[in-house]
């Protein structure tokens, strides 16, 4: 019973009968639910939790900046020299 309107429901709280009916919707609801869509195929050679073939894993980072590096550039820094990049030679640019 789908069609219904406000006089059926006042009939069926005067007899007693809307609860009933009201858990009858319910449980219509609930067995009319679809089956969720089945997941695709899996590709041919498919490994989970493995790369997929024809690719490998990033190799390590690139260092940018060695140690020494790092160390000539504070040495620069605390002597005031800046970079050779300064403009305006000030040392903190």
């Amino acid at each position: 019973m789908t069609d219904f309107d406000a006089s059926d429901i006042a009939a069926m709280r005067k007899e007693g009968d809307l609860s009933g009916f009201l858990r009858g919707q319910l449980r219509a609801g609930r067995t009319q639910k679809t089956t969720p869509p089945a997941p695709p195929p899996k590709p041919p050679g498919h490994r989970p939790g493995h790369w997929p073939a024809g690719a490998r894993p990033p190799g390590p980072r690139p260092t940018r900046h060695t140690a020494a590096d790092w160390q000539r550039e504070l040495d620069r820094y605390r002597t005031g020299q800046g970079h050779d990049n300064d403009p305006c030679h000030c040392g903190n640019c």
